[in-house]
């Protein structure tokens, strides 16, 4: 398990991270969110120990991270720009990180360089931005660490190869426990892979939760209504966080659970309603603006 307790970090005068307080359970896959500036990038450095904290602690299985090489065995980081020698090729990285990680899976390597069609004797400094994430994602992989920690990194990635590394983490965290951790601000990258997300604003947590239960306290509601003052009635029993109208039909996110908003429904007068499901676009808009997020600046990939 990983403890982030009131974790603080500061840039001279820009406070990149907020006294951060977190926990992330073992064989479940944490996701990050937060926009560029968030803080999510030097959390992360934190956590693996690239960056000293200037408050608070972080401990993995009990143990400080933080100048720390028997915990740090424990994780492997694969930074938004991964580190690789000059003029290196990927056998060149396989040897590194074997003298590095000593259950390193060099066979394992070998195959998933194959099968991912990247060349063990092409320099590196000669592949494409995506050929390069995902070598450091077999390289990730192969180091056999309980904690992977990513950040960014299905960005540069084409749709299949996105769905080959999510098989990978999904096949890990079955046969060994792998407990990955993912940073990113594409929200729809993290929708089907992630069981606990994390969301940062301004170098604070906004929030803390299982996805399942996230979608549980937040209803989608769609329907036609026979006057106003029905609208008006829903108003006053649910706890509205948005309202949209396009001519008759008018569509609510609402803070409430499922068996409370079919309650409320029931007794209005409608032509019909219906319950939809909640996209973690959705509930991040529906979140971040109760702390004075502009979404409108927010490019949703």
């Amino acid at each position: 398990m990983i403890s982030i307790q009131r974790v603080e970090k500061s840039f001279d005068d820009f406070k990149a991270v907020n006294a951060v307080s977190l926990d992330i359970a073992e064989r479940q896959v944490f996701g990050l969110i937060g926009t560029n500036g968030a803080g999510k990038s030097t959390l992360l450095r934190m956590l693996c120990g690239v960056l000293t904290p200037d408050g608070g602690e972080i401990y993995i299985d009990e143990g400080k991270v933080y100048d720390n090489p028997l915990v740090k065995r424990n994780i492997f980081f694969i930074s938004d720009e991964p580190f690789f020698f000059r003029n290196g090729n990927a056998e060149d990285m396989k040897n590194y990180y074997r003298s590095i990680y000593e259950d390193f899976d060099a066979a394992r390597f070998d195959t998933l360089l194959s099968d991912f069609g990247l060349e063990k004797s092409r320099r590196i400094s000669n592949f494409s931005k995506g050929m390069r994430k995902q070598l450091s994602v077999i390289l990730g992989i192969c180091s056999r660490t309980k904690y992977l920690v990513c950040d960014e990194t299905f960005d540069g990635l084409d749709p299949v190869m996105r769905q080959a590394v999510k098989s990978i983490f999904a096949n890990d965290m079955v046969e060994r426990g792998l407990t990955p951790i993912i940073a990113s601000h594409n929200l729809r990258e993290l929708e089907d892979i992630c069981d606990h997300i994390g969301l940062l604003h301004q170098g604070g947590v906004v929030l803390s939760e299982d996805l399942d239960s996230m979608k549980l306290g937040l209803q989608k509601v769609q329907a036609v209504f026979r006057g106003e003052e029905e609208i008006a009635a829903l108003r006053e029993r649910l706890s509205i966080l948005s309202e949209n109208r396009v001519g008759k039909l008018c569509t609510f996110t609402v803070r409430n659970n499922r068996r409370a908003v079919e309650e409320v429904f029931r007794g209005l007068d409608t032509v019909f309603y219906e319950i939809l499901p909640l996209t973690l676009e959705e509930i991040f808009i529906s979140e971040t603006e109760g702390v004075g997020y502009d979404v409108r600046k927010f490019i949703l990939n």
